[in-house]
């Protein structure tokens, strides 16, 4: 049994070139100090006493940055490549994260929010640029794998630790997480070797995924891709709930400590790195649809979110409550949000990858804007237990949405050309 799984991890890793590997380790190094994000809203309210809907805009002057800094961050890599996008995103990134535990002003505190994650989002088209030159046609969607992974092992080390480092100080978060991006952007520097520019004219095609698109559709013009990223745009805005809203209701509704919370978050990562990587390799294998495969992971977000909403009449502890929560949102989380990366990617052309990429992050950090606005004035006029219906309402509504579009690609309503699903 032991020697069976050994040789499913080997061959789920196999084969990726050493660049991949160390963006993933740059990655892990600054993912291990994202502390910040996880206590953004228990730091606003608890150490700065913000109310909810202060909170709500701070976050959501965040995800607006994030909005703003993918779009140029794509352009930026387009213009002088994705080699110096992420280093000087992870360089100043770091510093203005330093520099924001200083601001305490609600309209400063905003501001330099805004800047933080500009320059902090401005590497996530240029890091999938960079995967994307560093992997073979056949790898490239474990290579996008492995960069999860990486950024969920990170994730779990730094909301464990966070958790801890908050109960002491929450100004040394900042530090720590700042400097982890300082540390990711030197060992970039040392050890990533500056590529030679490639145009997309120049590229040429390959046996890329089992052809989508024909020719290079622009994914602005694909009104199919369109709805595509309005439904993930939906179930994201359920999703990121965990980093904002979801904090803040276990520590006052459920009365847990800043150290509980962050061990919580550090499970959600360790499941992921444990399983998920195996657990897609297994599915692909035995060829899941994979619009299929992203019903049942949003569907399964909605269930996550009714049990939170009902606490109140559930009669076990909120521990127990806590822990079903977090197991039934990771794995929704790993059926869904891997194969809606890699439908994004066969999707595109190799011509227009960036583009469809760009757009798809665009509606992340859209959803990273409208999650936090939503859920915190649902909170302060109805309570928690109604937000929680809504958001369960929202992931359905999601789920409904990506079912539709898995039948009309059968049936050819949207375009002429069928994605893969």
């Amino acid at each position: 049994m032991l020697q069976r799984t050994f040789h499913l991890y080997q061959r789920a890793y196999k084969g990726l070139s050493p660049s991949v590997w160390l963006l993933a380790g740059v990655m892990l190094i600054n993912r291990c100090g994202t502390m910040v994000l996880p206590f953004m809203t228990l730091y606003l309210t608890q150490h700065l006493h913000y109310s909810v809907q202060d909170t709500g805009i701070v976050m959501a002057i965040y995800g607006l940055g994030a909005f703003v800094g993918t779009f140029l961050g794509g352009r930026l890599t387009d213009r002088f490549g994705f080699y110096y996008v992420q280093l000087f995103s992870l360089l100043f990134g770091g510093m203005a994260l330093i520099g924001l535990q200083f601001v305490t002003h609600f309209y400063a505190l905003c501001g330099s929010v805004f800047v933080f994650t500009l320059f902090g989002d401005a590497f996530r088209p240029a890091n999938q640029a960079a995967i994307a030159h560093y992997s073979e046609t056949e790898t490239r969607t474990r290579a996008f794998s492995l960069n999860r992974l990486a950024i969920n092992l990170g994730w779990s080390v730094g909301g464990g630790l966070g958790g801890l480092i908050a109960g002491i100080s929450y100004n040394l978060l900042f530090w720590t997480d700042g400097l982890t991006c300082l540390a990711a952007s030197v060992v970039l520097w040392l050890f990533l070797p500056v590529p030679a520019r490639q145009s997309v004219s120049e590229a040429s095609p390959t046996d890329d995924q089992p052809v989508v698109l024909t020719k290079a559709l622009s994914p602005y013009r694909d009104k199919w891709f369109i709805a595509f990223v309005i439904c993930s745009c939906l179930y994201l805005m359920a999703f990121m709930q965990l980093f904002s809203i979801v904090p803040l209701f276990f520590k006052e509704v459920m009365q847990m400590d800043v150290g509980t919370i962050g061990l919580l978050t550090s499970l959600n990562g360790m499941i992921i790195v444990l399983i998920e990587m195996t657990l897609v390799y297994n599915l692909e294998r035995q060829n899941w649809s994979k619009i299929n495969l992203i019903v049942v992971g949003v569907i399964l977000t909605s269930v996550s979110y009714v049990t939170l909403a009902l606490t109140n009449w559930i009669p076990v502890s909120y521990m127990a409550i806590a822990l079903v929560f977090i197991l039934v949102g990771t794995f929704s989380e790993m059926l869904a949000i891997p194969f809606i990366q890699s439908f994004t990617v066969e999707r595109a052309s190799p011509a227009t990858r960036g583009q469809y990429l760009a757009l798809a992050s665009m509606s992340g950090a859209l959803a990273q804007t409208l999650s936090p606005a939503i859920g915190s004035q649902i909170v302060a006029h109805f309570g928690f237990s109604i937000h929680w219906l809504v958001i369960a309402g929202i992931s359905l509504l999601s789920a409904g949405g990506f079912w539709w579009l898995g039948k009309t690609a059968l049936s050819r309503q949207f375009s002429e050309i069928d994605p893969v699903v």
